[in-house]
């Protein structure tokens, strides 16, 4: 957002897409749209409870509904937005859970495009503290705009206007509203005061922002003349005992060189646009700031603005992403005088640390308070650094910004503070001892308190605990981190519990994912009795794997892992795939050579299949597809043969092959579009049970052999046995010149 913008317009457009053409036939799902200033919103759309010391940064959302079949549009409006990054997160409802099969079907697609148009002033009249200069609203004008720049280190703020008057008429008040604003051009709520009682109007603000321009807007309640006014900009360093600042435009101030002006103007260049008089300048005072170079900056203390403490730099050492430790030098132990605060700085960088988690963690050392009832009280700041307002009451806020309030005691000697996604720029942490009396709090005597100061930078909080797992996500370039929770638990930190599984569930669930798969032990019994080596070895396999990839693969704390989960997912998924491949091609009744063939071709082809994509839908429906093909072909050969259907008994067709095709289905069916992450558990392991199930009935029967062939000569396989008569083939069919011999072929 730049600055100066006194409208900022949102378009947000959303499209439906379903298999790159227009989603009409998708849901309308409302998307609800997040806005934030300086760092990503935190949203809580499930409404989960945050960790304990957590600070939960506002924002504020607006609803998209759907007003036509493919697409909507909504628009936001902000009048006076601050300057600086702005963040936007959307989402869509909680989905039902379920779990899709890829490319089953095409699923909904929900586009957001935001569109972003500002409307800014131009030439806005800058002020230079100690000046004071005329001014003039123009008759067609209600309100005049300026604009001061607050260096560093800065007390207080104080606006003057006086000498209004109306052409050549002096007036006995100023019928205006002065307002003033940091970072953006006032609002109607912003600090003000009324002028039409006063001859002299005085508005001042104590411990501005830092290194900011500040807006004052001048709006007259007389129109249709032209106003005049003088009106003059006074800023204190905390080190002066006077109110009015003096310097050099440039160097004394710690102004930057530019201010931005359209035309890239200097200071220097620039001071006409308010129409400033040289000789108009405040010379009162020409001391020197207290602020040296060795020592740093300085912050007006809690009892007195105008006096300084001394701001301690942090040292900054980047570990990993969002993994940056904050070091206090001589630290990290510190002394905290009774009568003065401790104050220290923490930058962080733009874009880069707004994604993680700012970690403050403050230890009181109860043997350095001798026995006092000694309470430390730290405010955290963004900006601009604040003490408590004086030594009776906790406060942690002032007119621009309020801070957050940290405190420990001899009781509780142990505080922590996170921020998630935590606004860029520099932090500040003012500590400050008090005694505990019966009217409150006092200063202390004599007792110095030492604590001890953690500060950081993580990724998620806590590193998610131990039902959740941390994550780096990526949008548009930029990358964030988040907690992915599991095992029913919830919330920024996966801490809350309210829907979490018991571990009574975790258990009972992985027993039913793991020992669903024993019902895999009679196929590999009815494979062995039918001499079907290679596919009972098949079966053992899936039911080891499928086994320990399940144990593997809970979400909770009932997990047994005996290698890599990504071993353990290839060789389950492979396993399943090879099952259901050399049953079909067994139930084909194909000769050796060409079924060992087949087995080692399926084997390479579905492992090729799985490294490219584990989870797509043709994985498993295009080896299927082709295995009955090949079966089919098989068994029209024997029929047309034969001249009679095959399998030729009915008995095999209705107490066999059809219960089995009937089980399959069903498990295809609860896999494909019944299974939801909610009853995964049981429908899955359901799955496992009637695949198990299908295959010993669709597995073919031991071969039966002529009685009258010597048995080194019978050929061992499974399958049908498809027995030729020799002299059939050769054109022989009377049985009283020569002997009948069965050749068995399978």
């Amino acid at each position: 957002m730049p600055d100066d913008t006194v409208v900022a317009v949102w378009n947000l457009i959303t499209f439906k897409e379903q298999g790159g053409t227009f989603g009409d036939s998708c849901p309308d799902r409302n998307v609800t749209v997040y806005f934030r200033s300086g760092a990503p919103p935190v949203i809580d759309p499930f409404h989960t409870s945050f960790p304990k010391d957590t600070i939960v940064p506002g924002s504020f959302a607006v609803t998209l509904t759907w007003t036509l079949p493919n697409r909507t549009t909504g628009v936001f409006n902000i009048t006076s937005p601050l300057p600086g990054d702005w963040f936007l997160a959307a989402h869509l409802p909680k989905d039902e859970g379920k779990i899709s099969v890829k490319g089953l079907y095409e699923e909904c697609q929900y586009l957001f495009q935001p569109q972003l148009i500002v409307q800014r002033l131009i030439g806005i009249p800058v002020l230079y503290p100690g000046y004071l200069i005329d001014q003039m609203i123009p008759v067609h004008n209600k309100s005049a705009l300026y604009k001061v720049y607050i260096p560093n280190y800065s007390s207080r703020v104080k606006v003057q206007l006086k000498d209004c008057r109306i052409s050549n008429r002096t007036m006995e008040s100023c019928p205006v509203f002065l307002k003033i604003r940091a970072k953006a051009p006032p609002l109607h709520n912003s600090t003000y005061i009324d002028c039409k009682d006063r001859m002299s109007c005085e508005l001042e603000t104590k411990l501005p922002f830092w290194e900011q321009w500040y807006y004052i807007l001048v709006d007259r309640y007389i129109g249709n003349v032209n106003f005049y006014f003088r009106i003059q900009v006074q800023v204190k360093d905390c080190s002066k005992p006077s109110i009015a600042r003096s310097s050099s435009p440039n160097s004394a101030l710690n102004m930057p060189q530019s201010f931005g002006s359209p035309m890239g103007l200097s200071l220097t260049d620039s001071l006409p646009a308010a129409g400033l008089p040289p000789m108009m300048q405040n010379t009162s005072e020409r001391s020197t700031p207290f602020v040296n170079e060795e020592t740093g900056a300085h912050l007006p203390s809690s009892s007195d603005v105008d006096t300084c403490w001394p701001i301690r730099p942090t040292l900054r050492n980047e570990l990993d992403t969002f993994s940056v430790h904050f070091y206090i030098f001589f630290g990290p132990n510190i002394s905290i005088p009774p009568n003065r605060a401790a104050v220290f700085a923490i930058n962080l960088m733009p874009v880069l640390d707004s994604g993680g988690v700012l970690n403050l963690e403050l230890k009181l050392n109860v043997s350095s308070v001798m026995g006092e009832n000694v309470t430390v009280f730290g405010c955290l700041t963004h900006g601009t650094p604040l003490t408590l307002a004086d030594n009776s009451t906790v406060s942690c806020e002032s007119e621009f910004s309020a801070g957050f309030v940290m405190s420990v005691n001899t009781t509780s000697n142990i505080t922590r503070l996170r921020i998630p996604y935590p606004q860029t720029g520099t932090w500040y942490l003012s500590l400050h001892s008090l005694c505990t009396t019966d009217h409150g709090f006092d200063v202390c005597s004599n007792v110095t308190a030492e604590v001890y100061l953690r500060s950081y930078l993580t990724p998620c909080i806590n590193d998610c605990g131990t039902y959740g797992q941390c994550k780096l996500l990526r949008t548009n370039n930029y990358l964030y981190a988040a907690c992915e929770c599991k095992a029913g638990w919830d919330g920024w930190g996966c801490t809350d519990n309210s829907v979490a599984y018991s571990y009574g569930f975790q258990l009972l669930s992985t027993l039913l994912l793991c020992l669903s798969n024993l019902m895999f032990v009679p196929p590999v019994a009815i494979a062995i009795r039918s001499h079907c080596l290679l596919e009972a070895s098949v079966y053992i396999f899936t039911m080891f794997f499928s086994t320990f990839y399940h144990a593997c693969d809970q979400p909770g704390v009932v997990v047994f892992c005996i290698m890599e989960y990504d071993v353990l997912q290839f060789c389950d998924f492979l396993g399943s795939l090879m099952s259901v491949w050399v049953t079909v091609i067994s139930m084909a009744r194909l000769q050796s050579i060409i079924k060992q063939v087949l087995y080692l071709l399926g084997a390479m082809v579905l492992s090729m299949a799985l490294q490219l994509d584990r989870h797509g839908l043709w994985n498993l429906l295009g080896p299927s597809i082709f295995a009955l093909g090949i079966m089919a072909i098989a068994w029209t050969v024997r029929t047309i043969r034969r001249r009679r259907c095959y399998p030729p008994t009915w008995k095999r067709w209705v107490f066999y092959l059809f219960p089995g095709t009937m089980i399959a289905t069903s498990a295809v069916a609860l896999y494909a579009f019944v299974e939801t992450e909610e009853n995964y558990f049981y429908i899955h392991s359901i799955w496992h049970m009637l695949i198990a199930g299908s295959v010993g009935f669709l597995l073919p029967p031991r071969a039966k052999h002529d009685n009258t062939v010597p048995p080194f000569q019978r050929r061992r396989g499974c399958g049908y046995q498809l027995c030729v008569n020799e002299h059939e083939e050769m054109g022989l069919v009377d049985p009283a010149i020569v002997s009948i011999n069965s050749i068995c072929a399978s």
